[in-house]
């Protein structure tokens, strides 16, 4: 099952992203996270934490699960 993230921008940051859905506690782990964990956006493995994430893109993190990015709950 997949987890629904909601946004109310255009966009969010995968480090944006990764703070939303619980992950990290804040921005500053980002970096540290996205290098120990494999993150897959749309099906490919992507580190950047300045990646883009619309309403739609699928998030897949090993261990933790997919997320899904809507814009309604």
């Amino acid at each position: 099952m997949e987890k629904r993230i909601t946004i109310d921008t255009e966009y969010i940051t995968l480090g944006q992203f990764l703070k939303l859905a619980e992950l990290i506690q804040s921005g500053g782990m980002a970096k540290w996270f996205l290098s120990e964990h494999a993150v897959f956006v749309n099906g490919e493995q992507d580190q950047r934490r300045g990646r883009k994430l619309r309403v739609g893109d699928k998030v897949e993190i090993e261990e933790n699960g997919a997320f899904i990015i809507s814009d309604e709950e």
